[in-house]
Protein backbone atom coordinates (compact mmCIF):
# COMPACT_ATOMS: atom_id res chain seq x y z
CA UNK A 1 0.00 0.00 0.00
CA UNK A 2 1.57 3.61 -0.82
CA UNK A 3 2.16 6.16 1.64
CA UNK A 4 -0.84 8.31 0.36
CA UNK A 5 -3.15 5.28 0.97
CA UNK A 6 -2.13 4.87 4.54
CA UNK A 7 -2.76 8.16 4.91
CA UNK A 8 -6.08 7.61 4.24
CA UNK A 9 -7.01 4.81 6.20
CA UNK A 10 -9.65 5.74 8.61
CA UNK A 11 -9.13 6.45 12.47
CA UNK A 12 -11.02 2.74 12.78
CA UNK A 13 -8.90 0.77 9.93
CA UNK A 14 -5.70 1.85 11.70
CA UNK A 15 -6.63 0.59 15.13
CA UNK A 16 -7.99 -2.88 13.82
CA UNK A 17 -4.39 -3.11 11.96
CA UNK A 18 -2.50 -1.92 15.15
CA UNK A 19 -4.26 -5.15 17.31
CA UNK A 20 -0.84 -7.51 17.61
CA UNK A 21 -0.47 -10.97 16.67
CA UNK A 22 -1.11 -12.50 20.55
CA UNK A 23 -4.45 -10.95 20.70
CA UNK A 24 -5.74 -12.01 17.42
CA UNK A 25 -4.57 -15.61 18.01
CA UNK A 26 -6.50 -15.20 21.32
CA UNK A 27 -9.29 -13.84 19.37
CA UNK A 28 -9.45 -17.16 16.73
CA UNK A 29 -8.58 -20.20 19.83
CA UNK A 30 -11.90 -18.16 21.75
CA UNK A 31 -14.01 -18.30 18.07
CA UNK A 32 -13.41 -22.32 17.96
CA UNK A 33 -14.72 -23.46 21.32
CA UNK A 34 -18.18 -22.41 22.37
CA UNK A 35 -16.96 -23.21 26.21
CA UNK A 36 -15.19 -20.88 28.28
CA UNK A 37 -11.33 -21.44 28.40
CA UNK A 38 -8.95 -20.76 31.35
CA UNK A 39 -5.78 -18.39 31.01
CA UNK A 40 -3.66 -20.94 31.51
CA UNK A 41 -5.15 -23.29 28.94
CA UNK A 42 -5.10 -20.33 26.50
CA UNK A 43 -1.33 -19.69 27.31
CA UNK A 44 -0.09 -23.09 27.11
CA UNK A 45 -2.20 -23.17 23.42
CA UNK A 46 -0.61 -19.99 22.62
CA UNK A 47 2.86 -21.21 23.78
CA UNK A 48 3.28 -17.89 25.99
CA UNK A 49 3.10 -16.36 29.42
CA UNK A 50 0.18 -16.14 31.35
CA UNK A 51 0.47 -12.23 31.86
CA UNK A 52 0.99 -12.22 28.02
CA UNK A 53 -2.26 -13.68 27.62
CA UNK A 54 -3.99 -11.47 30.27
CA UNK A 55 -2.32 -8.05 28.55
CA UNK A 56 -3.50 -9.70 25.06
CA UNK A 57 -6.97 -10.30 26.42
CA UNK A 58 -7.36 -6.61 27.99
CA UNK A 59 -5.95 -5.28 24.19
CA UNK A 60 -8.70 -7.43 22.62
CA UNK A 61 -11.79 -6.62 25.19
CA UNK A 62 -10.42 -2.60 24.40
CA UNK A 63 -10.41 -3.45 20.90
CA UNK A 64 -14.15 -4.38 20.97
CA UNK A 65 -15.45 -2.26 23.12
CA UNK A 66 -13.78 0.67 20.70
CA UNK A 67 -14.11 -0.42 17.71
CA UNK A 68 -18.52 -1.02 18.23
CA UNK A 69 -17.87 -4.66 17.85
CA UNK A 70 -20.80 -7.08 17.60
CA UNK A 71 -18.82 -9.27 19.54
CA UNK A 72 -17.65 -9.24 23.33
CA UNK A 73 -15.39 -10.64 25.46
CA UNK A 74 -16.53 -12.23 28.71
CA UNK A 75 -14.92 -13.37 31.41
CA UNK A 76 -17.64 -16.89 32.45
CA UNK A 77 -16.81 -20.04 34.84
CA UNK A 78 -13.53 -19.02 35.59
CA UNK A 79 -12.61 -18.54 32.02
CA UNK A 80 -13.02 -16.43 28.45
CA UNK A 81 -15.45 -16.45 25.80
CA UNK A 82 -16.37 -14.75 23.32
CA UNK A 83 -20.36 -13.73 22.95
CA UNK A 84 -22.79 -11.43 20.92
CA UNK A 85 -23.30 -8.03 21.64
CA UNK A 86 -25.82 -7.50 23.83
CA UNK A 87 -28.16 -5.30 21.04
CA UNK A 88 -28.18 -8.37 19.03
CA UNK A 89 -30.34 -10.32 21.73
CA UNK A 90 -33.25 -9.92 19.84
CA UNK A 91 -32.20 -10.64 16.36
CA UNK A 92 -30.75 -13.48 17.62
CA UNK A 93 -34.17 -15.17 19.01
CA UNK A 94 -35.64 -14.03 16.10
CA UNK A 95 -32.72 -16.35 13.90
CA UNK A 96 -32.47 -19.16 16.49
CA UNK A 97 -36.58 -18.84 16.92
CA UNK A 98 -37.00 -22.78 18.64
CA UNK A 99 -38.88 -24.36 21.69
CA UNK A 100 -37.42 -23.69 24.45
CA UNK A 101 -36.83 -25.51 27.94
CA UNK A 102 -39.32 -25.04 30.08
CA UNK A 103 -38.59 -22.17 32.78
CA UNK A 104 -37.70 -23.49 36.04
CA UNK A 105 -40.49 -23.76 38.40
CA UNK A 106 -40.77 -22.57 41.90
CA UNK A 107 -40.01 -25.43 43.71
CA UNK A 108 -36.76 -26.05 41.07
CA UNK A 109 -35.62 -22.45 41.83
CA UNK A 110 -35.80 -22.56 45.28
CA UNK A 111 -33.72 -25.95 45.22
CA UNK A 112 -31.29 -24.42 42.80
CA UNK A 113 -30.94 -21.41 45.24
CA UNK A 114 -30.49 -23.48 48.42
CA UNK A 115 -27.19 -25.64 46.47
CA UNK A 116 -26.08 -22.29 45.14
CA UNK A 117 -25.65 -20.57 48.59
CA UNK A 118 -24.98 -23.57 50.88
CA UNK A 119 -23.23 -25.73 48.47
CA UNK A 120 -22.60 -28.88 49.33
CA UNK A 121 -25.75 -29.63 51.09
CA UNK A 122 -27.68 -32.82 51.35
CA UNK A 123 -31.13 -33.36 49.76
CA UNK A 124 -32.46 -34.05 53.54
CA UNK A 125 -30.95 -30.77 54.33
CA UNK A 126 -32.48 -28.88 51.21
CA UNK A 127 -35.60 -30.64 52.49
CA UNK A 128 -35.56 -29.59 55.91
CA UNK A 129 -35.20 -25.62 54.50
CA UNK A 130 -38.28 -26.15 52.52
CA UNK A 131 -40.13 -27.60 54.28
CA UNK A 132 -41.30 -30.23 51.70
CA UNK A 133 -39.88 -32.86 49.62
CA UNK A 134 -37.20 -31.74 46.99
CA UNK A 135 -36.57 -34.95 45.38
CA UNK A 136 -38.36 -34.56 41.71
CA UNK A 137 -37.30 -30.85 42.36
CA UNK A 138 -33.12 -32.03 42.55
CA UNK A 139 -33.83 -34.52 39.88
CA UNK A 140 -34.96 -32.26 37.07
CA UNK A 141 -31.48 -29.89 37.81
CA UNK A 142 -29.32 -33.24 37.50
CA UNK A 143 -31.28 -33.81 34.80
CA UNK A 144 -30.70 -30.36 33.39
CA UNK A 145 -27.09 -30.45 34.12
CA UNK A 146 -27.53 -27.53 36.42
CA UNK A 147 -26.09 -29.31 39.53
CA UNK A 148 -24.23 -32.53 39.97
CA UNK A 149 -23.51 -35.02 43.32
CA UNK A 150 -20.37 -34.49 45.41
CA UNK A 151 -19.67 -36.89 47.86
CA UNK A 152 -21.93 -38.01 50.39
CA UNK A 153 -22.49 -36.52 53.75
CA UNK A 154 -21.21 -38.58 56.99
CA UNK A 155 -25.12 -39.82 56.79
CA UNK A 156 -25.31 -41.43 53.41
CA UNK A 157 -27.04 -38.43 51.58
CA UNK A 158 -25.99 -37.78 47.87
CA UNK A 159 -24.44 -33.76 48.41
CA UNK A 160 -25.30 -31.72 46.00
CA UNK A 161 -23.46 -28.50 44.16
CA UNK A 162 -24.21 -26.44 41.06
CA UNK A 163 -22.21 -26.82 37.76
CA UNK A 164 -19.87 -24.55 35.13
CA UNK A 165 -23.31 -24.81 32.90
CA UNK A 166 -24.89 -23.17 35.75
CA UNK A 167 -22.15 -20.51 35.70
CA UNK A 168 -22.90 -19.66 31.91
CA UNK A 169 -26.70 -20.05 32.43
CA UNK A 170 -26.51 -17.31 35.10
CA UNK A 171 -24.23 -15.40 33.76
CA UNK A 172 -21.38 -15.87 36.47
CA UNK A 173 -17.69 -15.66 37.00
CA UNK A 174 -17.81 -18.42 39.95
CA UNK A 175 -19.64 -18.98 42.90
CA UNK A 176 -18.40 -15.71 44.76
CA UNK A 177 -20.35 -13.63 41.99
CA UNK A 178 -23.76 -14.72 43.52
CA UNK A 179 -26.08 -11.96 44.51
CA UNK A 180 -25.62 -10.58 48.59
CA UNK A 181 -28.30 -12.69 50.08
CA UNK A 182 -28.53 -8.49 51.63
CA UNK A 183 -30.09 -7.61 48.80
CA UNK A 184 -33.36 -9.73 49.31
CA UNK A 185 -35.96 -7.90 50.65
CA UNK A 186 -38.87 -10.18 51.54
CA UNK A 187 -42.46 -9.23 53.12
CA UNK A 188 -42.15 -9.56 56.99
CA UNK A 189 -44.25 -12.70 56.74
CA UNK A 190 -42.45 -14.02 54.47
CA UNK A 191 -38.99 -12.96 55.64
CA UNK A 192 -40.78 -15.07 59.48
CA UNK A 193 -41.19 -18.01 57.56
CA UNK A 194 -38.11 -18.41 56.21
CA UNK A 195 -36.38 -17.53 59.42
CA UNK A 196 -37.85 -20.32 61.22
CA UNK A 197 -37.37 -23.00 58.41
CA UNK A 198 -33.74 -21.73 59.03
CA UNK A 199 -33.67 -22.12 62.51
CA UNK A 200 -35.33 -25.79 62.36
CA UNK A 201 -33.01 -26.72 60.02
CA UNK A 202 -29.83 -25.32 61.56
CA UNK A 203 -31.03 -26.75 64.96
CA UNK A 204 -30.81 -30.21 63.25
CA UNK A 205 -27.34 -29.42 61.67
CA UNK A 206 -26.38 -28.40 65.14
CA UNK A 207 -27.29 -31.87 66.33
CA UNK A 208 -25.79 -33.65 63.81
CA UNK A 209 -22.48 -31.91 64.47
CA UNK A 210 -22.55 -32.54 68.19
CA UNK A 211 -23.10 -36.54 67.25
CA UNK A 212 -19.69 -36.09 65.53
CA UNK A 213 -17.68 -33.85 68.09
CA UNK A 214 -19.08 -35.53 71.46
CA UNK A 215 -19.78 -39.36 70.41
CA UNK A 216 -22.04 -41.48 70.28
CA UNK A 217 -23.56 -41.08 73.89
CA UNK A 218 -24.12 -37.68 73.22
CA UNK A 219 -27.26 -38.16 70.49
CA UNK A 220 -29.61 -35.29 70.93
CA UNK A 221 -32.99 -36.04 71.28
CA UNK A 222 -34.76 -34.19 68.57
CA UNK A 223 -37.91 -32.97 68.33
CA UNK A 224 -40.03 -34.44 65.55
CA UNK A 225 -41.63 -31.54 64.74
CA UNK A 226 -38.37 -29.71 64.14
CA UNK A 227 -37.59 -31.45 60.64
CA UNK A 228 -40.83 -32.09 58.60
CA UNK A 229 -41.41 -35.00 56.65
CA UNK A 230 -39.88 -35.35 53.95
CA UNK A 231 -38.87 -38.72 51.91
CA UNK A 232 -38.96 -42.02 53.99
CA UNK A 233 -35.89 -43.39 52.71
CA UNK A 234 -33.71 -39.84 53.86
CA UNK A 235 -35.22 -41.23 57.36
CA UNK A 236 -34.41 -44.26 56.68
CA UNK A 237 -30.35 -43.27 56.13
CA UNK A 238 -30.42 -40.55 59.09
CA UNK A 239 -31.53 -43.38 61.20
CA UNK A 240 -29.52 -45.70 59.67
CA UNK A 241 -26.50 -43.50 60.20
CA UNK A 242 -27.54 -42.70 64.23
CA UNK A 243 -27.70 -46.22 64.59
CA UNK A 244 -23.88 -46.49 63.02
CA UNK A 245 -22.31 -43.83 64.96
CA UNK A 246 -24.51 -45.67 68.38
CA UNK A 247 -22.57 -48.47 67.42
CA UNK A 248 -25.51 -50.59 66.81
CA UNK A 249 -25.94 -53.28 63.78
CA UNK A 250 -27.12 -52.12 60.60
CA UNK A 251 -28.94 -54.19 57.90
CA UNK A 252 -27.18 -52.18 54.98
CA UNK A 253 -25.77 -48.78 54.70
CA UNK A 254 -27.49 -45.36 54.21
CA UNK A 255 -28.70 -44.93 50.40
CA UNK A 256 -30.03 -41.84 49.67
CA UNK A 257 -30.90 -42.50 45.78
Amino acid sequence: MSATGAEEMTDAERRSVELGELPRILESLLFLTPEPVSMDALAEAADVETDEVEDALRALRAHYERDGHGLVLRELAGGYVLSSHPDAEVAARRLFAKPRTPPLTAAQAETLAIIAYLQPVSRPEIARIRGVSTESAATTLLERGMVEEAGRSQFGAVMYRTTELFLKLFGLEGTGSLPEIEGFDPSPEFEQELRDRLLRAGEVRAGVAGITATGPTSVPDLDASAVPDYEGHHEAADAAAARALAGAPDDEPADDD
